[in-house]
């Protein structure tokens, strides 16, 4: 029984349907199952460091504690889903790799308060208590892209394992998990902030939730058609673009994740990565180097469905307030809330274990947009239902 839960995941079905018709087929969701947990990791007050300039460290940070699971899962071949916010990460995970990953990511909340100062959260919460408590957790598999997937998450499972791990009682004990060899290896935020693509004038980062009492999977439904309506495509208000992709080739930008990696600065390491950087400038020349940025592009992690909606998309002001519109009125309705946010640019770290056919690359909005607009949404989150 362990063994065939630990591959639910990787033996569900791909789904290849619009995203809005696929919201509305209960029959295409399963629940994860009870021997499951849920692992969050989450920096606190990420807000006050992104306003104070620190919103590259917060995102490195949310991508190591990434990596650090995913590393993990990879060597047990087990497929597991994950979801990308900006200042942490939410992970599904069977009990064959739940002891591994609290150890590891145990490690790296202390690596992260050493070298930055800033307190990662890690938590756990068994997916059998959320269902002893009456939540819901479903899942299907989406096909994105030609070449990516994305997990899809129905219920509000998620959420409530997030307001438990924030409530303190589920955080992790450090002296219950001992030190633990970091793999950090896949690592790679070397692109600079990353312009619109031509003919676009910004980045938008929104957060979409479904209030109480409503129908989730119709309301995101209808957010998502709102979507591909007035922004077309997920390729036309892709906000990563071959042209306007920038390597960073400084010793700080390297040396600030070589200290995400590895925790300290190895001087000879670090020269060599900065000529292999250099060498970066040639690959991506020749015909592997070309085939990488194209899967680059298509496997931008710009969409997150973990019971919320959470997406990074460009185009042009005229577009964002049709947006802010539809969402508007369906607020009025009691349907949704959602926070948004607006920059010129994003940004983007990546997972590569393998140049041909294996990475994956989180994107954000700059600035920390998901950060910046899960704030505005917790505001409006107060207003309907204060303290």
């Amino acid at each position: 029984m362990a063994a065939h839960s630990d591959h639910f995941y990787s033996n569900l079905q791909i789904n290849k349907m619009p995203l809005h018709q696929l919201l509305l087929k209960a029959k295409l969701f399963n629940d994860i199952p009870a021997d499951w947990h849920v692992i969050i990791t989450d920096i606190r007050s990420s807000t006050v460091a992104v306003n104070s300039g620190l919103h590259e460290t917060v995102n490195l940070i949310a991508t190591g504690s990434m990596v650090t699971v995913l590393n993990i899962a990879f060597k047990a071949n087990i497929s597991i889903p994950f979801f990308f916010g900006g200042d942490g990460a939410t992970f599904l995970v069977p009990e064959g790799i739940l002891d591994k990953a609290l150890k590891s990511l145990s490690q790296y909340k202390v690596n992260t308060l050493n070298n930055f100062n800033l307190d990662l959260r890690v938590g756990v919460v068994s997916v059998k208590e959320i269902y002893s408590n009456s939540h819901r957790l479903s899942i299907s598999r989406f096909s994105a892209s030609e070449n990516f997937v994305i997990p899809v998450i129905l219920g509000d499972g998620l959420d409530y394992a997030e307001k438990l791990i924030k409530g303190e009682d589920y955080l992790l004990a450090e002296k219950q998990y001992g030190a633990e060899e970091l793999d950090l290896s896949g690592m790679q935020c070397r692109w600079d902030k990353i312009a619109p693509p031509e003919n676009r004038e910004e980045v938008v980062t929104l957060i979409v939730i479904a209030q109480q009492g409503c129908n989730q999977a119709a309301a995101f439904s209808r957010v998502i058609k709102y979507i591909d309506q007035i922004y077309g495509t997920p390729e036309k208000r892709q906000p990563i673009s071959i042209p306007k992709l920038i390597f960073k080739t400084s010793f700080n930008n390297l040396g600030k994740e070589m200290r995400h990696r590895i925790g300290k600065l190895k001087w000879f390491e670090l020269i060599k990565t900065w000529f292999v950087n250099v060498y970066g400038y040639i690959y991506f020349r020749t015909d592997s180097g070309k085939k990488y940025l194209k899967q680059l592009v298509e496997m931008s992690d710009t969409l997150v469905m973990d019971g919320r909606i959470n997406t990074v998309i460009t185009g042009s002001e005229a577009q964002r307030l049709r947006l802010q519109s539809a969402l508007n009125g369906l607020e009025h309705q009691n349907e949704i809330l959602y926070g948004l946010y607006v920059s010129k640019e994003s940004v983007m770290s990546c997972y590569v274990r393998d140049l041909e056919d294996d990475h994956i690359h989180f994107v954000d909005g700059s600035d920390g947009g998901y950060t910046r607009a899960a704030a505005l949404l917790k505001q409006k989150i107060r207003q309907i239902m204060p303290l």
